[in-house]
């Protein structure tokens, strides 16, 4: 019998457009993933129109939308999403991509942006990097949610000795990888937050972290933890020193376009410091079994260098070793910065910026 409860595979997806032939274009271009049932379309004429669909589909994941609309445009359809569903994410798709209203999207919780006339390629990679994000959203609220049943239902005994040997075992599976490790730092947050409320500065964080996870789970890697306004991200797999030099460029572009921020002033501009390190280091379960508190993480000597090359970079800089130099040089348009005397390191270390 099928399960009627069984869990979605097709991605729900609303256009908003007050463009007829819009439609048409978008039902020819993914023709294919409408008849493999990967994605499902709903069409809106403006944002009062979409808002009525989405009351009436509730497990919409994407939106894709326009600015200039009449009765609600894009900008303010925006505003109304994160109150339906923070899950849901939007791509805007406009005629406008002037950078003010590039900045107004983004600040107002798009996703990514999309320039008309349509490059249909671009528009499916990006449909399918912002579904990929949805899914770990959705995955992550998952497990959260059957953690918090488990302890509903089951007897606090048994779930406790459940967790105890979980652990216990745990603790036990760590394994030596090969793998890269990339360090990113928002520089000046220190300064502004002793100026600033703190909501006002932790928002702030946010929205620039924000920023910085999309690139990372868009080239594939694995956000390790965040560390203040720092943050620790993992590659693995196949062409993992490259991945991780395209993630950490993507994330310094992105990052110096963001818009400059002033509060009754105090000037803030955004700029990142990077450090990257590749190499054979232990991953698995680190913490305290007791408290039932451990962090799946890697740790060795490649991680601890990774921290020290970003202790070194100078704002936009994005530092590495010989071992990546002559990984990539080839490939990406390296400056040599000379030796470095870095901490814990007897020896100083030839360092590298990643210039483009």
């Amino acid at each position: 019998m099928t399960d009627s409860k069984a869990e979605k595979t097709t991605a729900k997806i609303i256009v908003v457009d007050d463009e007829p032939d819009l439609e048409a274009l978008i039902k020819q271009k993914f023709r294919r993933q409408i008849r493999e049932k990967a994605y499902e379309f709903i069409f809106a004429n403006n944002g009062l129109d979409a808002l009525a669909k989405l009351d009436q589909h509730s497990d919409v994941d994407l939106v894709l939308s326009d600015i200039n609309m009449p009765e609600m445009d894009g900008l303010t359809l925006l505003m109304r999403l994160s109150e339906l569903n923070p899950i849901m994410k939007a791509i805007v798709i406009s005629a406008y991509g002037d950078m003010q209203n590039i900045r107004t999207a983004m600040n107002r919780g798009a996703f990514d942006f999309v320039t008309k006339p349509v490059n249909f390629d671009d528009l499916d990679a990006t449909i399918a990097k912002s579904l990929a994000y949805v899914r770990q959203l959705k995955e992550t609220l998952k497990a959260v949610r059957e953690n918090n049943i488990l302890k509903m239902y089951v007897d606090e005994n048994v779930l406790n000795f459940m967790t105890r040997k979980e652990f216990e075992n745990a603790i036990t599976a760590n394994e030596s990888i090969e793998a890269t490790v990339v360090f990113i730092d928002i520089c000046g947050f220190t300064a502004i937050s002793e100026k600033l409320p703190a909501d006002l500065v932790v928002r702030l964080i946010n929205q620039h972290l924000d920023v910085i996870v999309k690139e990372i789970i868009a080239h594939e890697g694995y956000i390790d933890k965040f560390i203040g306004d720092a943050v620790m991200a993992i590659f693995k797999g196949n062409h993992h020193i490259d991945r991780a030099i395209e993630a950490a460029l993507a994330v310094r572009k992105q990052v110096n376009q963001m818009p400059e921020a002033n509060y009754d002033g105090v000037v803030f501009k955004a700029q990142v410091s990077i450090g990257i390190n590749s190499g054979e280091m232990v991953s698995g379960n680190i913490g305290s079994v007791s408290l039932k508190r451990l962090d799946y993480t890697v740790i060795g000597d490649v991680v601890n260098t990774a921290q020290r090359f970003q202790a070194a970079a100078a704002p936009s800089q994005i530092i590495v070793g010989e071992n990546i130099y002559e990984n990539i040089k080839e490939y990406f348009k390296c400056e040599c910065i000379g030796e470095a005397k870095l901490k814990n390191k007897e020896q100083p270390l030839v360092i590298y910026n990643v210039v483009e």
